[in-house]
């Protein structure tokens, strides 16, 4: 989500996060990759001195490859952390719930369906953590009666499905 902020705010290729989006309807990245390492890397590899990059430019590179390489990083950067997670839980990982600002841009789930190939859900509340204190507060305050009443409220907006053959995913994660 900063790296959308970044290109918004820092080097203002697009006005509002919604039309980063739009950029993304035909073009893909081109062959440019991003690293949105503005405070180091976290997880999994916990280097602090790490910087930002961009690779693949060509005179051919568009504004909208750009923001779609930093929109599809977002996506790359979820398959490092699912990786170290599938390997740490010794378990096998199908689908991935999703929340928050940056799961609203259809091309970015599907881009992550695709590159982690599993299922991504998206609920209709994108803030779940407020929804899940206000859950816990009603339940608290009885205006629940049970975890069961919760479930029946969680209703799915849409569900994204892989469709990249494994050759392409590999070939754009390695």
């Amino acid at each position: 989500g900063s790296a959308v902020q970044w290109l918004r705010d820092g080097m203002r290729l697009i006005n509002k996060s919604k039309e980063v989006e739009d950029s993304s309807r035909d073009q893909g990245s081109n062959g440019v990759y991003m690293v949105p390492a503005f405070v180091g890397l976290g997880t999994p590899y916990w280097d602090n001195d790490a910087r930002g990059s961009v690779f693949g430019l060509t005179r051919s590179t568009t504004r909208e490859n750009f923001i779609n390489a930093t929109v599809e990083s977002i996506a790359y950067q979820s398959k490092d952390v699912m990786e170290v997670m599938k390997e740490d839980a010794k378990l096998d990982i199908n689908s991935l719930a999703v929340d928050g600002g940056a799961s609203s841009n259809n091309y970015l789930m599907k881009f992550q369906s695709n590159i982690l190939n599993y299922k991504i859900v998206r609920p209709e509340c994108l803030e779940t953590t407020a929804l899940g204190a206000a859950y816990l507060a009603g339940l608290a305050v009885k205006f629940w009666n049970s975890k069961e009443d919760l479930v029946r409220l969680h209703k799915i907006e849409q569900i994204f499905m892989p469709e990249m053959q494994d050759e392409e995913r590999e070939k754009l994660y390695k």
